[in-house]
Parts: C-alpha cells; sequence; structure tokens
C-alpha cells in the first residue's frame, strides 16, 4: 500500500504551509512510509486530490486544499482535533503504520 500525501510546495499561506509541516513531521515520526506528491508542480495531482476527496469533507467555500492523505485509493483525512497546530489521521486506514500501533488498529 501506498500512503500518498498531496501537499503544496510553493504555498504562499502559512497556515497550509503549518499544517503541511505538521502532517509531514508527524508521519515520519511515526516512521509511516508515504509519498508526497505536490499539486502546485502537477495539475494531475491537483485534479485527482480534489475530486477524490470524499463530499462530506469538503470546505464550506467548496475548495480542498493541502495537505490531504490517501491510503492508494482510500480517503484517510486530515481533521483537527485541537487548536490550529495539531492534526490527526485515522491511523487505522493507514497499513503501513509500525507495530507498535497495531494494538489500536483491527485488521
Amino acid at each position: 500500500m501506498v500512503i500518498k500525501v498531496f501537499l503544496a510546495s510553493p504555498s504562499g499561506s502559512t497556515a497550509i504551509k503549518k499544517k503541511q509541516q505538521d502532517v509531514v513531521a508527524f508521519l515520519e515520526a511515526l516512521k509511516v512510509d508515504y509519498t508526497q506528491l505536490d499539486i502546485t508542480c502537477n495539475e494531475a495531482n491537483c485534479m485527482w486530490m480534489r475530486q477524490n476527496v470524499p463530499e462530506e469533507k469538503k470546505p464550506t467555500n467548496g475548495i480542498r486544499l493541502p495537505p490531504q492523505i490517501f491510503n492508494e485509493e482510500s480517503y484517510c483525512g486530515v481533521s483537527m482535533f485541537t487548536a490550529n497546530t495539531h492534526y490527526a489521521v485515522d491511523l487505522c486506514s493507514l497499513t503501513s503504520f509500525p507495530s507498535f500501533l497495531s494494538a489500536h488498529c483491527k485488521m
């Protein structure tokens, strides 16, 4: 399985840049194997990301922004769980997570 993280490399928004850094640091700290896909340099990546984020996860303005996480074709999402610096991913939807997390996820 391939974990895909959709990012915008030259983001002009410090909020988006911070979210992206937090997500990447989170995945790296857990030693999750992932692939970064840039939506600013590749229109196909941008369109794929925007088309595959579920409608119920669509922001009120309708524009799906990075970072977004997928396990192959399955949306894992990025959701805020406390103040604007911490993000949670449905770890059970990631299959390449470290063994110490397996007790928390039913396979």
